[in-house]
C-alpha cells in the first residue's frame, strides 16, 4: 500500500466542538503527530501506555462513536431475547424481538441497578431488575413496578429504558452507547461503497480465533495499516502479495484503508484457493479497511476476514479474528492457516513495540514514505484527542 488515491470531494469538515472533552495528553505532545505527512511523527508514548488515555478512549471513541459488537447471528441466538454487552465504558442491553435488534442503557429507571450483569443473557418477553423487580418489555417499555399501584403521580409510560442508536450493517451490529454520535452513514462514509460488492451479510462464518495480545489497541491498528514491515517479518505473505503494491485511500468517513495486489489466486500458504470467488469481489487484490474504533475488514477475492478489537488495558487487547466464505461447506483451513501464522508474526511485533513504548528512552519517530495510511490514522486519532470527531477528516 503506497500511493494515495485522490481525496473524495465533499468530505466532512468540523471545527473542535464547543465544550468537547479533550484527551488527557499534554497539548504540545500532539503538535508533531498533527503535522502534514513528511513532517510528522508518531503519537507520544502516553497515548499507548496511559490508563487515563484509555479511559478517555473508551468513553469518547468506543462508546462515543459507532462500536462494532459482533455479528447479529452470534448475538441473537434462538434462546436469547436480552443480552448485556460493554460498549466502551457503558453497559448496554440488547433486545431481540421480531424486528431489528434494539439497544438500551442497561440501567433500571428506578435506582439505576443493572438489569443484567456484564455479558449475561436471558430469555423471555421481559427483563426484570434483580434489585426491586421493575420489569421491561423488548421495546424498553416499563411493564411492571411493584408497590406503585394506585400512586396517582406515577405513570409507567414516563419510565421506559433509555434507547440508544443501534443498527445492523452487512451482518455486524453497531451501537452508539453515548447516543450523540454522527449518523452512521457519515461515520462509515465512502467505505460503504468498497464493502457493499462483497455482500458480507450473505457469507458464512467458517472459522474464528481469538487472541490476547500484550499491546495497545492502536499499536495493532497501526501495524495493520502498513506493509513497510512485511519484508522483515512476513516471508510467507510476501510470496503471495508484493508488499509495496496497491494504493491507500483518502476518502470521507471514520476509517483508514488501502489495497494490495496479489501475485497469486488468494492469500494462502500455496497461493491457491480452496473456495470460490465471491460475486462482486475485486479479483487480483485485497482490500484492508480499518473502521474506527474497532473493526478491521480484509476483503479477499474468495473470503472476508475481520479483526474485532476490545481493549482490556492500555497494554493489552483482545482480538477476535473471523473468516467468512460464500459456501457453508468450504474448508477454511487454507485461509486460517495462512492468517494464523501472519497474525502471530504481527502480534509478536506489536508486543515488542509496546515494550519499547514503555521505555523511558522512547521518542516518537517519523513515518516512512510508504506509511501514509498510518499517518492518516494517527492524525485522525490525534484530532479526536482534541475534540474533533473521527468522521470529520480533513480534505487536504
Amino acid at each position: 500500500m503506497t500511493a494515495t488515491a485522490p481525496i473524495e470531494p465533499g468530505a466532512v469538515k468540523a471545527p473542535i466542538e464547543p465544550g468537547a472533552v479533550k484527551a488527557p495528553i499534554e497539548p504540545g505532545a500532539l503538535n508533531d503527530p498533527l503535522r502534514p505527512f513528511g513532517e510528522s511523527r508518531m503519537l507520544p508514548a502516553t497515548a499507548y501506555t496511559s490508563e487515563d488515555v484509555l479511559a478517555w478512549e473508551r468513553r469518547h471513541l468506543f462508546a462515543g462513536t459507532w462500536l462494532c459488537l459482533g455479528r447479529s447471528e452470534d448475538l441473537a441466538t434462538v434462546a436469547v431475547t436480552h443480552r448485556s454487552v460493554r460498549a466502551g465504558d457503558v453497559s448496554v442491553l440488547l433486545t431481540f424481538g421480531d424486528g431489528p435488534v434494539r439497544a438500551f442503557a442497561n440501567t433500571c429507571r428506578h435506582r439505576g441497578h443493572e438489569l443484567l450483569e456484564a455479558e449475561q443473557s436471558s430469555a423471555g418477553a421481559v427483563v426484570r431488575c434483580p434489585y426491586h423487580a421493575w420489569s421491561y418489555g423488548l421495546d424498553g417499555a416499563l411493564v411492571g413496578a411493584p408497590g406503585f399501584r394506585g400512586v396517582e403521580s406515577f405513570h409507567r409510560e414516563d419510565y421506559p429504558l433509555v434507547e440508544l442508536p443501534c443498527l445492523t450493517w452487512h451482518g455486524w451490529v453497531f451501537v452508539n452507547a453515548t447516543g450523540d454520535a454522527a449518523p452512521f452513514a457519515e461515520h462509515v462514509g465512502a467505505v460503504a461503497g468498497i464493502v457493499a460488492p462483497y455482500r458480507p451479510e450473505s457469507l458464512h462464518l467458517r472459522a474464528r480465533h481469538s487472541y490476547d495480545v500484550a499491546a495497545n489497541w492502536k499499536v495493532v491498528c497501526e501495524n495493520y495499516h502498513e506493509c513497510y514491515h512485511c519484508p522483515q517479518i512476513h516471508p510467507e505473505l510476501c510470496q503471495v502479495t508484493p508488499p509495496a503494491s496497491g494504493e491507500n485511500y483518502a476518502l470521507r468517513g471514520a476509517w483508514v484503508g488501502g489495497s494490495m495486489d496479489l501475485r497469486s489466486e488468494t492469500m494462502s500458504l500455496t497461493g491457491r484457493s480452496a473456495g470460490t470467488p465471491l460475486p462482486g469481489a475485486r479479483q487480483g487484490r485485497v482490500e484492508y479497511l480499518g473502521l474506527v474504533p474497532n473493526l478491521l475488514l480484509s476483503l479477499h477475492p474468495d473470503y472476508v476476514m475481520t479483526h474485532r478489537l476490545v481493549p482490556l488495558a492500555a497494554d493489552r487487547t483482545w482480538i477476535e479474528c473471523s473468516w467468512y466464505f460464500g459456501a457453508a461447506d468450504v474448508d477454511p483451513a487454507y485461509a486460517v492457516e495462512f492468517w494464523d501464522l501472519v497474525n502471530g508474526q504481527d502480534w509478536r511485533a506489536c508486543e515488542s513495540v509496546q515494550r519499547g513504548l514503555a521505555s523511558p528512552h522512547f521518542r516518537p519517530g517519523p513515518f516512512a514514505p510508504s506509511e501514509d495510511a498510518v499517518h492518516r490514522w494517527v492524525r485522525m486519532i490525534g484530532r479526536a484527542y482534541q475534540g474533533i470527531p473521527p468522521h470529520c477528516q480533513e480534505t487536504a
